[in-house]
């Protein structure tokens, strides 16, 4: 039996115990310094920028605040905007509590008045190539209610607001006057060369845009400063509700135009063909959803009630002889008023799509067209009814014309007067006319042929 002496065994234990304490400390030393990344959003921002895009904004504001997120990323694609809403979008990314990024993408984006507010506001501006901000017009415009010193006035505490914010995150502002009183367009190349430039970065996608931000500062409003950590990692979209959906989807004009049209279809279809309500009903749903798509943009209601009017002269046309002037008058009433249905000094780049006037208008004047036609061949074509629809058709005599007498034709018999002297029983007459009920005839001047 072999021996081992007890410093031997205690000693043996002591190692065993450092050993097992090693093992457990570099198993849970990863574990220890791992933490939770935060998160980076993605919220795509497309179509017209109204008041239903600052629900969408806050919202994702918020989420990414309760989560401590990285950084928050507003891809803009947008189409238009309202000017009153957008501005009022720029004070909440001024005032976010996580970074934000305006990315103006994908490449051959407009971002007209939003892209020069937005970009002035984030924390970061980034532009991806063939894109570009600002207007061809003066960035605020005003109707001839204000004096020329109210304009003024506006357009530079509008300008002093831009440059402030402009020089706050280091940015270019040399643009910013001729953008307010003039009108401006950079793109992405005129504004990464201005000195400083007007953008901090231009990306070609967001991939990029994600490696190009990693190691950057960014000052909140707080005074606080955040580095940011975004290299090798994926963002995560932002996704919409349906609710948010439906009200940026009615927000677009030529939805919204396009749900007004068929609205005045389907009561003017339930005017025509009686449904105990059904197609009235459908046209009133239709008209609210269109309301609904309205009131968040600057309509000039004296065109929507021209594309009212414009529908009623199209239905007024089936029941008056104007041989289609009435539905063309209809026609340029509604051309015009869906091309001035927005106000651009408000809204500008909000306007309904051309497509939609042309495919409404040409398919009213398709459909008033083809009702001329039927009319006029109606008119045409001999009555085939009616005591009228007698006339010129052959009868064959069944009671001697003396010269009065009977006549059978259209499997009746008829009493007639014949207008050439006595007629014969067998032999046959055309008729000349209708007078309470009883016809007058002439004699054929041939037999008609038997028939093949």
């Amino acid at each position: 039996m072999c021996y081992i002496p007890r410093q031997w065994s205690r000693g043996f234990l002591v190692a065993l115990g450092l050993l097992w304490l090693l093992l457990s400390v570099a198993t849970t030393a990863p574990q220890a310094v791992a933490q939770p990344r935060s998160p980076i959003y993605l919220l795509d921002l497309e179509g017209v920028l109204s008041r239903y895009s600052i629900g969408v904004v806050q919202r994702a504001l918020r989420d990414a605040e309760t989560s401590g997120a990285e950084v928050l990323i507003l891809r803009l694609g947008v189409d238009g905007a309202v000017l009153e809403d957008t501005r009022r979008l720029a004070d909440l990314l001024v005032a976010a509590e996580v970074p934000v990024v305006v990315y103006v993408a994908p490449g051959g984006t407009r971002s007209g008045a939003a892209g020069v507010w937005l970009l002035t506001a984030a924390h970061i501006a980034a532009m991806a190539p063939n894109t570009s901000f600002g207007l061809t017009t003066p960035l605020v415009q005003f109707g001839p209610e204000l004096s020329a010193a109210s304009v003024d006035l506006l357009r530079n505490e509008v300008q002093t607001l831009l440059e402030e914010r402009n020089r706050a995150r280091g940015r270019s502002t040399d643009w910013i006057t001729a953008a307010v009183y003039e009108g401006a367009v950079l793109n992405n190349e005129q504004a990464s060369a201005l000195n400083p430039s007007a953008v901090e970065i231009v990306a070609r996608d967001l991939a990029e845009l994600l490696t190009l931000l990693e190691g950057r500062v960014v000052t909140l409003d707080d005074g606080t400063s955040q580095t940011l950590r975004t290299l090798g990692r994926s963002a995560e979209p932002l996704q919409l509700t349906l609710w948010e959906w439906l009200l940026l989807t009615l927000a677009t004009p030529t939805v919204a135009f396009m749900l007004l049209v068929m609205a005045g279809i389907a009561v003017y279809a339930e005017f025509l063909s009686p449904t105990i309500g059904a197609l009235a009903g459908l046209g009133f749903v239709l008209l609210i959803l269109a309301m609904i798509g309205l009131i968040a943009l600057p309509v000039r209601w004296l065109a929507v009630l021209g594309v009212v009017i414009a529908f009623g002269l199209v239905a007024a046309d089936i029941f008056l002889p104007s041989h289609g002037l009435v539905t063309l008058v209809g026609l340029v009433i509604l051309v015009v008023s869906a091309m001035t249905m927005f106000d651009g000094t408000q809204a500008p780049g909000v306007a309904v799509a051309l497509w939609a006037v042309l495919v409404v208008s040409g398919s009213i004047a398709a459909f008033a067209a083809i009702g001329a036609y039927l009319a006029f061949r109606s008119r045409q074509s001999p009555i085939a009814t009616g005591q009228e629809g007698l006339l010129g058709r052959m009868a064959e005599v069944r009671k001697r014309l003396e010269p009065e007498g009977m006549v059978f034709v259209e499997g009746a018999l008829w009493r007639a007067v014949s207008e050439d002297g006595e007629v014969e029983v067998g032999d046959y007459v055309r008729i000349t006319g209708v007078y309470e009920l009883r016809l007058t005839v002439r004699r054929l001047a041939a037999p008609p042929e038997p028939p093949a």
